[in-house]
C-alpha cells in the first residue's frame, strides 16, 4: 500500500512512530512522512541550526520524508500553541502539492489534534480515507495544562476535535477506556479499533536485565512534564530517604525537568537522586538495567486515567516489574499482570507503601517475568502490526 503519514514528530525526535514507519516500509508498505522541523526533544524547544536550512526533503531507511518550517516550541504555553498551529497551518498547505495516490492517510495522534487538519484537505482532494491513531484525547488533555474544562477554551477545542475526529473514516485508540469518551463525550459514531501501542525490539529483557548487586535501584524513564507528576515520586524519595539501599534514577527531559530539580534540592535528597538527561532510544536498554523496577506516575485526572502510557509497554517487554502512582487503566494493566504495585494517582503515602511493599517481596523476579509473558500475549510488535495493517486494509475492500 501507498500511506501517507501526518505527524509533526519524527526522527530525530524520539517518537514510535519512527519505527512504526520504518516496519511498514519493510513489510512492503510505501510510506511518505509529512512532518514538521524537529525541536521537542531539543533544549528550550528549539529547532537544530542544521534542519533550519536543510532535510526539506530525504529518505531514511526506506521512509520518504517531508518537512515543514514550523515555529520553534520553545517554552510556555503560548509559544506550544503557536507550534502547534504552523504545524496545522503548513501542512495543511503542504498537503495540496502533493500528488494523488495515496491507498490512506495515517495519522499519528499525540498531542496536538489539529495536525488532523491536513489529512481532512487531502481527503477532500482525492477522496482518501483516513486513519487516526489517537494517543492523547482531545479536548481532555487539556485540563491537565489548566484549561478549565467545560470554559470557553475548552469548549473551542472540543468542537474542534469532534471536526478533526469525526472526519475519520476508522479512529484507532491506545486505550480501551478512550473509547467511552469519544461515544460519549464527543458523541461520535465513527468506527473505532483498540490497537494499544507496542515496545521497539531493542527492549529486550535479557539487555534490561540488572547485574545482581545489594541496592534496590528504581528509575522513572520518559518525558517529565505536568501531566506525569514526578514531583509525587520525588516527595515519596523524602519519606524513604533513610533507608540506605535504595536509589532512585530520572532518565529523561521535558518541561517540568528543572522544577524537579528543584524539588530535590529542597527536600534535601540530592544524594537518593540520580539525574541523567534526555538520552537517545539506542542506549535507554543500558539504563533500564541499572534498574530493579519502573516507576509510573501520572497527574490525577479522571480523563488523564483513560491514558495507557506508552512507556508501560516498554517497562514490560523489559520484564521489569513497575511501580505506579496512577489510576484508570494502567492500574489495571498492573493488576490484571501482576507484575508489580499500583496506588492512587499523586498519592504520596500510597506510592511509599507501594516501594516498601517492594523492597520486601521475596519474588521480584516472577514480577518481572510475569510482565514479560502479558506483553507478549497483549502488546507485542507483530499484534501491533497485524492489527494496524488489518484496519489499513480494510479501507480498502
Amino acid at each position: 500500500m501507498n500511506i501517507l503519514v501526518i505527524s509533526q514528530y519524527y526522527y530525530p525526535e524520539q517518537f514510535r512512530i519512527v519505527d512504526i514507519c520504518e516496519e511498514l516500509v519493510q513489510r512492503g508498505n510505501s510510506v511518505t512522512v509529512l512532518t514538521g522541523l524537529p525541536c521537542y526533544n531539543f533544549p528550550n524547544g528549539e529547532i537544530p541550526c542544521e534542519y533550519k536550512y536543510g532535510h526539506d526533503k530525504e529518505t531514511i531507511n526506506g521512509v520518504n520524508i517531508i518537512r515543514v518550517h514550523q515555529r520553534a516550541r520553545k517554552r510556555g504555553l503560548l509559544n506550544r500553541f503557536l507550534n502547534y498551529y504552523s504545524f496545522a497551518t503548513k501542512s495543511t498547505k503542504a498537503v495540496k502539492k502533493l500528488s494523488k495516490g495515496y491507498d490512506v492517510v495515517f495519522v499519528y495522534g499525540p498531542s496536538p489534534v489539529m495536525q488532523g487538519k491536513a489529512a481532512i484537505r487531502y481527503k477532500k482532494l482525492y477522496g482518501t480515507p483516513i486513519v487516526f491513531y489517537c494517543m492523547d484525547l482531545w479536548p481532555a488533555s487539556l485540563s491537565v495544562g489548566g484549561i478549565k474544562i467545560n470554559g470557553l477554551i475548552y469548549n473551542h477545542y472540543k468542537e474542534v476535535s469532534k471536526k478533526i475526529y469525526g472526519a475519520s473514516d476508522i479512529i484507532a485508540v491506545t486505550s480501551e477506556s478512550f473509547v467511552e469518551y469519544i461515544r460519549t463525550e464527543l458523541k461520535l459514531d465513527n468506527r473505532i479499533e483498540y490497537v494499544p501501542q507496542y515496545s521497539e525490539d531493542l527492549f529486550d529483557e535479557r539487555d534490561c536485565r540488572k547485574a545482581p548487586n545489594d541496592n534496590i535501584d528504581l528509575m522513572f524513564a520518559g518525558n517529565i512534564g505536568i501531566a506525569q507528576s514526578l514531583s509525587t515520586v520525588i516527595k515519596t524519595v523524602a519519606k524513604l530517604k533513610n533507608i540506605d539501599n535504595l536509589h532512585w534514577h530520572i532518565v529523561g527531559g521535558g518541561s517540568e525537568l528543572e522544577n524537579i530539580k528543584n524539588l530535590v534540592r529542597e527536600l534535601d535528597v540530592e544524594d537518593k537522586v540520580t539525574f541523567y538527561g534526555q538520552q537517545p532510544l539506542h542506549k535507554m536498554p543500558s539504563y533500564y538495567s541499572k534498574a530493579d523496577a519502573m516507576l509510573v506516575t501520572l497527574y490525577d485526572n479522571k480523563t488523564i486515567a483513560r491514558t495507557l502510557p506508552g512507556k508501560v509497554q516498554t517497562y514490560m517487554a523489559a520484564g521489569k516489574p513497575i511501580i505506579g502512582a496512577i489510576g484508570g487503566e494502567t492500574a489495571e494493566v498492573i493488576k490484571k499482570a501482576n507484575c508489580g504495585f499500583c496506588g492512587s494517582a499523586e498519592n504520596v503515602e500510597e506510592l511509599t507503601e507501594n516501594v516498601l511493599k517492594f523492597l520486601y517481596y521475596k519474588n521480584k523476579e516472577t514480577l518481572g517475568y510475569n510482565a514479560k509473558i502479558y506483553y507478549e500475549k497483549q502488546f507485542s510488535k507483530e499484534k501491533f502490526f497485524t492489527n494496524i495493517e488489518r484496519v489499513i486494509l480494510s479501507l480498502n475492500d
